[in-house]
């Protein structure tokens, strides 16, 4: 028990006359809807719509940490952090036909008790829940995990005991003890790692990560190597190159793993899970954009129908096109442009100078040089939602939408990013009317 007054390491938990309390109940950055490929996870329902939420606070303290704006406490805004109870998150989900939930970002271990109790009201509802973690935990909460989560996506920093001591303030042992754990325990179990260039990007480091997961994990447990961008006190390196990315690849296929990806890179194939019978293209993807290509209804590989690893391959919801008058023009246009460091935006209507903050408005987004279009509802309990690049003959989305006069589009540096639209993030854009 820390001293009356004071914090742990994570500074959401203290001492308050004599008796332990939480300051993060509840405590997140904005509810917003992503797909499931956000999270590292490629085997379960792809293109599925999640509802991800993150608290605020880590039990780490790593020196690339690409959400650090969140995840340590001294650099919060205030202005980044909402306040929800178990039946709002259920409300959302409900309102906007939601059916998983996902706890992600810093890192849901530092509000575990807030995301057991809306796990558990959540599976009583049939919402299924993700857990995306660099899994510092105890055992008898993780325990207590495994009872309320369909989903582990499990962020596995580096083999390297010094790494994780010098680096995260953390330990490698208990990571690795609980993720076999999950293993043990038959949830849905996905491991990802980011190769951060000079740190853990050698093929040596690479080896060790890939047999520790063959020998523990097995040969069909997904792993998926994922890109790093300059970020918190790491900033004098390059991003991680996609030469790198595929080496990592190429060499845990050839080990034996049967099913290994790559996260933050924009290219076809490089993701794409292939029938191990006959190499037939069972989902394709590119960036977060997914496609059910070659899986027959009973769920086995439409070429030679051979039992498939993705569980609930159909399982996707998709977002009812936006009910307008066809003659009628969208008030509000606003376009965006990908870049080679930019693949995906948050479009949010949050902020303290919102007025309209509460209110919700349907939004169409068209992927110029492409036939794709999608529609979304954002606004009210929902702030924000993701949109992604589609394809190499993408260039850039034009935002539509009516009523509400401010909508603002934030830059996604990778997956897992939540941009807070500070100068760090590149500064957000604005339509006025």
């Amino acid at each position: 028990m820390p001293r009356d007054g004071q914090t742990g390491f994570c500074k959401v938990r203290g001492n308050v006359a004599g008796q332990l309390h939480t300051f993060n109940y509840g405590k997140s950055v904005a509810a917003t809807e992503e797909v499931i490929e956000t999270e590292a996870v490629y085997h379960f329902s792809p293109g599925y719509r999640i509802l991800s939420l993150g608290n605020i606070g880590c039990m780490m303290a790593c020196d690339f940490c690409q959400n650090w704006q969140t995840s340590q406490i001294r650099h919060l805004a205030s202005a980044s952090v909402k306040s929800y109870s178990p039946q709002d998150v259920l409300a959302i989900c409900d309102e906007y036909g939601i059916g998983m939930i996902s706890w992600t970002y810093n890192d849901p271990v530092v509000w575990h008790e807030f995301v057991r109790d809306t796990s558990r009201l959540a599976q009583q509802r049939g919402i299924r829940t993700l857990y995306k973690s660099a899994f510092y935990i105890e055992d008898a909460p993780a325990r207590e995990l495994i009872d309320c989560i369909d989903i582990f996506s499990i962020s596995l920093k580096s083999m390297n005991e010094e790494f994780y001591r010098k680096v995260t303030k953390g330990e490698l042992a208990p990571v690795l003890e609980r993720i076999k754990l999950v293993h043990r325990s038959r949830r849905h179990l996905e491991i990802s790692q980011l190769l951060i260039p000079e740190r853990n990007d050698a093929i040596d480091d690479i080896e060790k990560t890939v047999r520790w997961v063959l020998d523990n994990l097995g040969d069909e447990v997904p792993l998926h190597f994922v890109g790093f961008h300059p970020a918190y006190k790491y900033v004098d390196v390059e991003r991680t190159s996609v030469e790198c990315l595929l080496q990592a690849r190429d060499f845990a296929l050839s080990a034996g793993i049967k099913y290994c990806y790559l996260g933050n890179v924009y290219q076809p194939e490089v993701s794409d899970t292939n029938c191990t019978r006959c190499g037939h293209t069972l989902v394709s993807r590119y960036g977060l954009t997914s496609s059910v290509a070659g899986i027959d209804p009973n769920g086995d590989c439409s070429e030679c129908a051979h039992p498939t690893p993705i569980r609930f391959p159909f399982g996707a919801a998709t977002p009812s096109p936006v009910q307008r008058n066809a003659d009628q023009p969208f008030r509000h246009c606003l376009p965006f442009q990908w870049t080679p460091d930019v693949n995906s935006v948050h479009l949010t209507v949050d902020g303290d100078s919102d007025p309209y903050s509460n209110e919700s408005v349907d939004v169409e987004v068209r992927h110029v040089g492409t036939t794709r279009v999608e529609n979304f509802r954002v606004g009210g309990g929902l702030q924000r939602v993701i949109v992604s690049k589609a394809g190499d003959g993408d260039r850039k989305i034009l935002v539509t939408w009516d009523g509400i006069p401010q909508l603002r589009i934030l830059p996604v540096l990778d997956r897992a990013h939540f941009p807070v639209g500070s100068s760090i993030d590149k500064p957000f854009l604005t339509s006025h009317p």
